[in-house]
């Protein structure tokens, strides 16, 4: 390994030899040395989000196989979704132009509001024009100075960004630990408390263990909270999230799922009661001093929660993917950690260089996948994360086994 390769974004996060508005020198030298690698971030897609995309890439310019988007229900392209978003657009015009407690909801707001309420089974849901800031927005208006948020490790940094603005004590348990879930409430006592957990885990694709987690919180009477953003319209008899999947809606206090990925869009939403949403929208500075979605992007929401729902197609076809990709992975000796959804780690251990070259390789050969490298996960843990859609043929996933064949299992698996 280079001395290059063992650096990372890590080592350069207390700069200590430059002042506010400039960037790090050893930062600015690392990145021109290592932009073979560093070019493998902020791909430029050249065309519609689809499971084949025209790619620009530093100095790669072809078309590959995309393994990268989180177009989960294959929703970016639809025909209706675009009409519906066309029809907005003419109707409503390019923005909203105000946050929504002034000046910038419209009819359009409300309806899907209504509808994501309805889709939920809770009386009520605000809308974020951003997933990040939705997730973050509502922890801050949720939690005080002096109450404390007990987070499972490897929850989204939206949801600690959030935790963290609103001076709340920050306290983690063991991923999916029931036994240090309970050590942490114990910790807290005497508090105002809040559990907060994802759906779907979105860099190891495993779900919340709420079957052994929420027994754990309402023995403590303490209400939890999860982010569904990975696995709402995929998880459930009818799309409801991890939630419906294992039959405990009616137990969970909020649920929050961003539209960014099996929505095919941008925003997100939070679904609880009317009386603590109102309460929210007056103490969610992310919503209240935000200009409201453009209402293009509602009116392709409300068309993308139509399609989405009304028959399961799309979500069997996805699951047909899913267990199409796992199989044929599993059998090159792909590590493929725990997960349990459409989304894959492939998980490569420690060697930063291999992550790099795999990457540009399999980005040459014809297959689009992004490197995740420390401190995003473990230093033992970099990986390739997959995103498995509806919108994938077999053609398309089996030039990518392909792909990965001839790139990661010849130099991880064989170490050819």
């Amino acid at each position: 390994m280079s001395t290059d390769a063992e650096q990372s974004l890590a080592d350069f996060f207390f700069p200590e030899d430059n002042g506010v508005l400039q960037a790090p020198e050893a930062f600015s030298h690392w990145v021109e040395r290592n932009r073979w690698a560093t070019s493998m971030f902020e791909p430029a897609m050249l065309g519609a989000v689809g499971p084949e995309v025209e790619l620009k890439r530093g100095d790669i310019h072809r078309r590959v196989i995309n393994l990268s988007s989180y177009n989960y229900m294959g929703l970016a392209t639809h025909p209706e979704v675009i009409e519906a978003g066309r029809q907005a657009l003419l109707e409503y015009g390019t923005g909203a132009c105000g946050s929504p407690l002034l000046s910038g909801k419209m009819g359009l707001h409300v309806e899907l509001e209504k509808k994501l309420a309805e889709f939920t089974g809770r009386e009520d849901a605000m809308l974020f024009n951003s997933g990040f800031g939705g997730g973050m927005g509502s922890l801050a208006a949720l939690l005080r100075k002096g109450d404390a948020a007990v987070v499972d490790e490897k929850c989204h940094l939206c949801l600690l960004d959030g935790v963290k603005l609103s001076k709340a004590k920050l306290v983690f348990f063991r991923h999916n630990d029931p036994e240090s879930l309970d050590e942490a409430l114990k910790a807290t006592e005497g508090r105002r408390r809040l559990v907060v957990v994802e759906g779907v885990y979105s860099m190891d694709g495993d779900m919340a263990a709420l079957d052994k987690l929420l027994p754990v919180a309402e023995q403590h009477k303490v209400g939890m909270f999860i982010d569904e953003a990975h696995s709402i319209l995929c998880f459930g008899e009818n799309g409801r999230g991890v939630i419906e999947h294992f039959g405990v809606a009616d137990r969970i206090g909020l649920q929050f799922a961003t539209f960014s990925k099996s929505f095919a869009s941008c925003g997100g939403y939070t679904a609880g009661s009317k009386r603590l949403l109102d309460y929210m929208r007056f103490y969610s500075n992310a919503y209240g001093f935000s200009c409201a979605l453009p209402p293009a992007t509602v009116g392709g929401l409300l068309k993308a929660l139509e399609v989405a729902t009304r028959d399961d197609t799309l979500r069997k076809k996805l699951w047909q993917n899913v267990g199409y990709f796992r199989e044929r992975a599993l059998s090159l000796g792909l590590n493929l950690g725990e997960s349990v959804s459409q989304v894959f780690p492939i998980i490569i251990g420690s060697d930063r260089q291999a992550l790099y070259e795999l990457c540009r390789e399999m980005n040459e050969k014809g297959l689009f996948l992004a490197p995740v490298d420390y401190p995003s996960v473990p230093e033992d843990g970099l990986r390739y994360r997959v995103a498995i859609t509806a919108a994938h043929g077999r053609e398309d996933l089996d030039r990518a086994l392909n792909i990965l064949e001839d790139t990661v299992v010849r130099r991880i698996v064989r170490g050819n």
